[in-house]
């Protein structure tokens, strides 16, 4: 069972900057002293609270502030990016990172970022994300040669000259892995057709922290099924499930502390009231019948979250692996550290790394 992060990350949007940038390097820096595998990092331009709009400045950062752990985009949101541009950020960040890059993609459903980059949410965002990524790839394959691409969407289109040595012109900034990074993909809804695209392509599939486990099936099943009609063998050692974890010496201790700390915090005044603007309180219920004003913190602190002591969250953990089937990689979401809660985030952390992981290190 790897272990690992994804931060979107999650400030209130009182904070000063550079203070929750600081913050989220301490937080990626003590997640490789405690011998976390991996940590993903959140892009977004326009949410008040996800206040990173350029995941690859703060990963270039923490590559120097860490030794082993693998980092991550969580995901590039790729309708907010001329592919070209993209290609050569990412493939830089995947040099310098030597081996310890993944590439996170996704459609980038924010709604303000949606506005800010003027794609439809009709199904125009997945068509940009499947042709620009496409897109992306074809320059790291063939931009030694030239090329021109023209896409659906004139706003993508770009030219990579063919070489002239002479003039000291050519495409010289491939990726250090190929032919690429490892390529994760998130998925949120029930059948979700972005983890049908990661199928597809053989790439690593990753849910989002509230998607139930009769959600997380249809998940995988999407997944698998698309894996196996186009050649590929799925492996659920790759899938990594994300996950609302909290763990405290006592369960008492656990409860009232995440009810009193950042997590509960940006449950009430951001993913509750974002969420349930599109309709789509469904997400955190387990029964569909439910009314939407019983979606209370008290509900997913029962029903949803991995919050309690280590035996606790242990057996929780435990449990929504044989519900789901098994998964590889279990990612813990991460909340803000002001005050009081950096130090209780980073207890939970130590006890989840050293007392809970590894009484599931069987489960691969």
């Amino acid at each position: 069972m790897k272990l690992g992060l994804f931060s979107m990350p999650c400030h209130p949007p009182h904070r000063r900057h550079i203070e929750t940038f600081d913050e989220d390097l301490d937080l990626l820096a003590y997640a490789d002293q405690l011998g976390f595998d991996e940590a993903w990092l959140g892009e977004h331009y326009t949410s008040t609270w996800e206040n990173i709009p350029a995941p690859d400045l703060t990963l270039a950062q923490a590559l120097i502030k860490t030794q082993s752990i693998k980092l991550g985009t969580g995901v590039s949101c790729i309708p907010n990016h001329n592919p070209a541009q993209l290609a050569h950020r990412i493939a830089q960040l995947d040099q310098m990172a030597r081996g310890r890059f993944m590439w996170g993609v996704g459609v980038g459903a924010f709604p303000g970022d949606a506005t800010l980059f003027e794609i439809a949410q009709d199904g125009t965002h997945r068509d940009v994300t499947r042709e620009n990524v496409d897109a992306v790839l074809r320059v790291w394959a063939d931009g030694d040669q030239g090329f021109t691409w023209r896409g659906s969407h004139p706003q993508f289109n770009f030219t990579v000259p063919e070489p002239e040595p002479g003039r000291g012109i050519g495409f010289h900034m491939k990726p250090w892995t190929l032919p690429h990074p490892p390529i994760a993909v998130a998925g949120l809804s029930r059948s979700s057709t972005t983890l049908s695209w990661a199928g597809e392509r053989g790439w690593i599939p990753m849910s989002i922290h509230f998607v139930n486990a009769h959600d997380l099936c249809g998940h995988w099943a999407a997944y698998e099924a698309s894996a196996v009609a186009h050649g590929h063998a799925p492996q659920r050692s790759e899938w990594r499930i994300c996950r609302d974890v909290y763990v405290a010496d006592t369960d008492e201790q656990a409860r009232r502390e995440v009810m009193e700390g950042s997590m509960a915090r940006a449950y009430r005044e951001y993913f509750f009231p974002l969420v349930t603007s599109f309709g789509m309180a469904g997400l955190w219920k387990d029964d569909e019948a439910m009314p939407d004003d019983e979606v209370t913190l008290d509900y997913l602190l029962d029903a949803r979250w991995m919050v309690g002591s280590p035996d606790t969250v242990t057996q929780k953990l435990h449990e929504l692996y044989q519900q789901v089937g098994g998964f590889g990689g279990l990612l813990m979401l991460c909340y803000d550290w002001e005050g009081e809660n950096g130090p209780r985030w980073r207890r939970s952390m130590e006890l989840l790394a050293k007392e809970v992981i590894p009484r599931l290190k069987a489960l691969t």
